[in-house]
């Protein structure tokens, strides 16, 4: 056989092999190729959704030239401000009255003017005091008006003002100062001289208002691990509450069980042989408690979730699209997390949903733990929402976004994909039936569903965000508690107080209280709350009247004013809890969304205690106000250092108006008690420690709209379900060919820090 004969043949071959698999690839119909398949046709808002979107790094500058420009004092960059100084604190979005937005949104009305909301210290004046002001028009400032009086009935004092982190360096240097009085005291208990512990702050800072007085609870410190899990016993309270840093003092010590006076009073009970020392050793990296180092190489890689053929959801600039929903979304620097006009086909159903507060409320027989009340608003939620890692924190083929922000600087931060958007196959159907009898069938759907998610690390917790979005119209929102348990060292009855979790490791027991805001507008803004229940009555049987049985009725009610619509945390609530719309679906009930909350919040602070109304939102489970353009948040960043004369009190919101047809506000509180055990070392995991709620629609459609998903399997007993025509789930073998390209793994979630 020669050459040419050879590669005749060869060719044929070759062209018989493509033919075959050209034939494969199309048969019943199937996919032909891995491309990116057109998105379905989605709807373009115009840009409208802008009028929610988080300020640019061009236009915080812009507001900072402004107010440098036009406020006529001298002020310090913030990063380097003195309690003495004047400076910028934050400068975030001044979000529009809902009223005109909704005049731009839905009438056609002109687009409400852009403007910012600057928060400034003033120290350096005869009253110091916080003042807000409102800025715009953006992108070039023009004017600027102070809000605080309009915004909270008053000035806000000076002493309510969070920490800065220029605040907290001149605490460290303060307690640095004061360590080298106890050298001996150091190098016995902790093998240090105390410049390498780490120190953490607690909150609220003492017991009336005025106060700024904070515990600094001290840590063994290993790089590379966290050391929330290694207390060495040593407590400091610092009193910071002077604008002149050089009169802040050390007022109280802490160790052991023991309270003195300086450190120069432990150093002398130390020599004296008064104090009782646990020595404490350095320990290695890879030995100490909590660390995080795998300790087995890495196996075979695990599932790998894709598109095959690119992503079926949408993004531009704020705004998400996904079979049939739309979601504009941002972040506030300080409160986390906030979503704006959730429609589902092309219907808006929820007007404002934002994260609100997280509340961590311990208990210790050490200061520091008994003391601490985290407001993590006033830390910073949204701030300190970093990078997220791909392929971990969120899917590896998400899509991921920038947030900014600028807070305690001039200068504006970007935390780079810090935001994650992906659509999740929950492996789980939404809906399916086996049909067995009468005739053969399977029917079912796939839960898909679109996730917008975000992370925060606030100190040594990490809060997973997520707002979920199903094809039958309903809204999931949920968050894990993960990351780091605080600790106390341990001593005396410390299991009064959690358990003991390493050599002299309390993990002190806390609970996780979380605060959000839910502005729904259910087929329009008039909205009644309305509830549903069962009850039994014993009736006699019908068809021969002779016995008595107890027959199941619905209980129908509606709440007519605020106060009867204020369930508290541990009261119970009807199963059925919907805000109806006026307007009837098909069968002649009210158009409506139902509120279904999954929560195991622990106890709420005695009302009796003189910090509880900074936290009144705490007392329900559920309260459903009056919309007020002047209760936009449940909380304030000035109730964490003064929760005595709270600056916002949720309870006051509630005032018995009436919510018949009125423009409503569900304020919803999830938690969960938390008492640590052996298995929060290293970290609290996800599972088990998750809270939320649903928005469910109850009656607003005619059937579940989840009919018209193109993602349905329908095939009866006669058909060959192998055929990709017949069954979509026949086109799976073929299109797992489809591997995506992945791009290269980077992270920078250490910049910016």
């Amino acid at each position: 056989m020669n050459v040419k004969t050879v590669l005749v043949l060869l060719v044929l071959a070759l062209a018989t092999i493509f033919a075959l698999v050209c034939v494969l690839l199309t048969r019943g119909k199937g996919p032909s190729t891995c491309q990116h398949q057109p998105l379905e046709e989605e709807d373009t808002d115009g840009g409208q959704s802008l009028v929610f979107a988080d300020l640019s790094p061009e236009e915080m500058v812009q507001v900072v030239r402004y107010l440098r420009a036009s406020l006529g004092v001298q002020l310090v960059d913030a990063s380097r401000a003195k309690p003495s100084d004047n400076c910028i604190a934050s400068i975030d979005l001044q979000v529009p009255a809902k009223a005109e937005v909704l005049r731009f949104l839905d009438e056609g009305g002109t687009r409400p003017p852009r403007e910012a909301l600057a928060v400034l210290y003033f120290g350096n004046q005869p009253d110091p005091n916080v003042t807000e002001y409102v800025v715009g028009p953006l992108p070039t400032p023009a004017y600027h008006r102070d809000v605080t009086v309009q915004r909270y009935g008053g000035t806000v004092p000076y002493h309510r003002r969070p920490v800065t982190g220029k605040e907290y360096m001149d605490i460290n240097a303060l307690i640095q100062q004061e360590l080298r009085k106890a050298p001996g005291f150091l190098a016995a208990c902790c093998d240090s001289d105390g410049t390498d512990l780490a120190i953490l702050t607690t909150a609220p800072r003492g017991f009336k208002s005025g106060d700024r007085a904070t515990w600094f609870v001290l840590f063994q410190n290993t790089p590379g691990t966290g050391y929330y899990l290694s207390p060495v016993g040593l407590e400091v309270l610092v009193d910071h509450s002077s604008l002149d840093i050089s009169q802040w003092a050390v007022s109280r010590v802490f160790y052991n069980g023991q309270y003195l006076a300086s450190a120069g009073a432990l150093e002398d009970a130390f020599l004296s042989g008064l104090l009782k020392v646990i020595r404490l050793k350095k320990p290695q990296a890879e030995a100490v408690l909590g660390s995080m180092r795998p300790r087995q190489p890495p196996g075979s890689p695990g599932p790998l979730q894709f598109e095959p053929q690119g992503p079926r959801y949408h993004v531009r600039d704020n705004r998400v699209t996904f079979q049939g929903w739309s979601v504009t979304f941002g972040m506030n620097p300080n409160s986390g997390p906030r979503l704006f006009d959730i429609r589902y086909r092309g219907k808006r159903i929820v007007y404002e949903l934002s994260l609100q507060e997280a509340l961590a409320l311990y208990g210790s027989n050490c200061p520091g733990g008994m003391s601490t009340r985290y407001l993590d608003g006033s830390f910073g939620i949204g701030r300190f929402a970093y990078e997220l890692v791909r392929g971990l924190d969120c899917p590896y083929t998400a899509t991921y976004v920038d947030r900014h922000y600028l807070v305690e600087s001039e200068t504006p931060k970007t935390n780079q994909n810090s935001l994650c958007i992906f659509e999740h196959d929950a492996a789980i159907p939404l809906r399916r039936h086996f049909s067995d009898s009468q005739s053969l069938y399977y029917g079912g759907l796939r839960r898909n569903v679109l996730v917008i998610r975000t992370i925060s690390t606030l100190i040594n917790y990490d809060y997973i965000w997520d707002f979920m979005f199903h094809g039958s119209g309903a809204v999931e929102v949920r968050v894990h508690a993960t990351g780091y348990i605080s600790s106390s060292f341990l001593h005396g009855q410390g299991t009064n107080y959690g358990n003991r979790v390493g050599p002299h490791t309390l993990g002190t027991m806390h609970l996780h209280h979380i605060h959000y805001k839910v502005d729904l507008d259910v087929d329009g803004q008039l909205n009644s709350l309305e509830t549903q229940d069962m009850e039994y009555e014993l009736v006699q049987d019908p068809w021969s009247k002779q016995n008595i049985m107890e027959r199941l009725y619905l209980h129908r009610g509606k709440l007519q004013t605020e106060d009867e619509a204020a369930f508290p945390l541990s009261a119970p609530m009807p199963r059925y809890l919907s805000f109806a719309s006026p307007n009837l679906n098909r069968w002649g009930h009210p158009r409506s969304y139902r509120i279904q909350i999954t929560s195991l919040a622990g106890k709420h602070l005695p009302t009796s205690s003189p910090m509880e109304r900074a936290i009144s939102w705490g007392r329900y489970q559920l309260a459903v106000t009056r919309r007020k353009e002047e209760e936009p948040a449940s909380t304030s960043v000035y109730n964490q250092n003064d929760p005595w004369t709270p600056t916002v009190a949720f309870a006051d919101f509630i005032n018995n108006e009436t919510i018949t047809n009125e423009d409503l506000v569900a304020w919803i509180s999830v938690g969960f008690l938390h008492v640590p055990h052996a298995e929060d070392v290293p970290n609290t995991v996800t599972v088990g420690n998750s809270v939320g709620f649903f928005l469910r629609p109850y009656n607003y459609f005619d059937e579940d709209p989840s009919v018209d998903s193109p993602d349905g399997v329908y095939f009866g007993g006669e058909q060959d379900s192998g055929v990709c025509g017949t069954n979509p789930l026949a086109c799976l073998s073929l299109t797992a060919v489809c591997a995506p390209y992945l791009p290269p793994f980077r992270y920078r979630g250490f910049f910016n820090l």
